[in-house]
């Protein structure tokens, strides 16, 4: 098991270790705006049951949901001096994100559900009709328990890996790598991989594997597997460690024909993770042919694509996804 430990890093406090939702009630007080599901109520009722505004995150897209999660905030009053928690997995830290960007910046606390490390990142789509140039939000808080942050059954567990994995590859690979990052990012795909098993994974492991990458990826910014697997999520509405799943084992063998990554190091890692995630590949998922040419269309609109040097081409992007499909 990992030792607790708490990380100051700039404006946030990271707290890690298993029992570190029992410290919630110091750390949250009471009287927050909570955004949360049904199985994060479940994973930490004590959270739920002092939050002072609680609204459950629906399906869908991030802009779109968070935009309705404000319109039913629009008539309360919501004290500046409280953040708005996050009790769930990525969708709904991001969502978090984007309605505290919303109302003018209030501090974000995350308590994660799942090994997306959403909480790590400052990336978020705005609430649809907000300013696009509006200040993003990063959690100031971050309160990652294992038994909660990497809690989910084995297929998902599986995708959620293959989603940090991508997260710790990628972190090295794009034009804003630099060493700390790198190095954060190396130990984290270690970690994922001395603690993925189908039967018996070691939770604490992947737990602080998943922060890791988040944060090296956080710092490096995102590039062409990124790209890929967020506009495919757009484009299909398959959940987002599947698409990760399945898209990895060939997106890794694009870094590493750029000399970017070795394949070597990390493939067969990916490709366990799509088989354990019932992701290896695109067509079994359902994706039909015609959402590939809309996500390569989408994908090229990304500006993040330079990121990963040299910028790839429309039927390089359609290459990546027919491989996977």
């Amino acid at each position: 098991m990992v030792e607790p430990f708490t990380w100051r890093d700039g404006e946030r406090t990271i707290r890690f270790g298993r029992g570190t939702v029992s410290d919630a009630g110091t750390l949250l007080g009471s009287g927050f705006t909570l955004l949360t599901t049904a199985r994060g109520r479940a994973a930490a009722p004590a959270i739920a049951e002092a939050a002072a505004v609680s609204r459950d995150v629906p399906a869908g897209k991030v802009d779109g949901v968070a935009a309705g999660v404000l319109a039913t905030l629009a008539e309360v009053d919501l004290p500046a001096d409280r953040p708005i928690v996050a009790l769930g997995g990525g969708r709904v830290v991001d969502v978090a994100k984007a309605v505290a960007a919303g109302l003018g910046g209030l501090d974000v606390a995350a308590v994660p559900t799942t090994l997306s490390a959403a909480e790590m990142t400052r990336a978020h789509r705005h609430a649809t009709g907000i300013d696009p140039a509006t200040p993003r939000r990063r959690p100031t808080l971050v309160l990652n328990d294992p038994a909660i942050s990497a809690s989910q059954p084995a297929r998902e567990l599986a995708g959620s890996t293959a989603n940090a994995l991508a997260h710790a590859v990628e972190a090295t690979a794009t034009t804003g790598a630099s060493p700390v990052p790198t190095l954060a990012a190396h130990d984290a795909a270690r970690r994922l991989a001395g603690g993925f098993s189908a039967t018996e994974p070691d939770r604490d492991e992947l737990a602080l594997g998943a922060l890791l990458s988040g944060y090296a990826l956080d710092a490096a910014g995102i590039g062409l597997h990124h790209v890929l697997s967020q506009t495919l999520v757009r484009a299909s509405g398959l959940p987002h460690g599947t698409v990760n799943a399945a898209l990895l084992p060939h997106t890794i063998a694009a870094l590493d024909r750029r000399g970017l990554v070795d394949a070597a190091d990390h493939r067969a890692f990916a490709e366990e993770l799509a088989a354990c995630a019932d992701a290896r590949s695109l067509r079994a998922l359902g994706v039909h042919p015609d959402v590939i040419e809309i996500s390569v269309a989408a994908a090229l609109q990304r500006p993040e694509l330079e990121r990963t040097p040299p910028a790839p081409t429309a039927d390089e992007l359609r290459a990546i996804y027919r491989a996977a499909w």
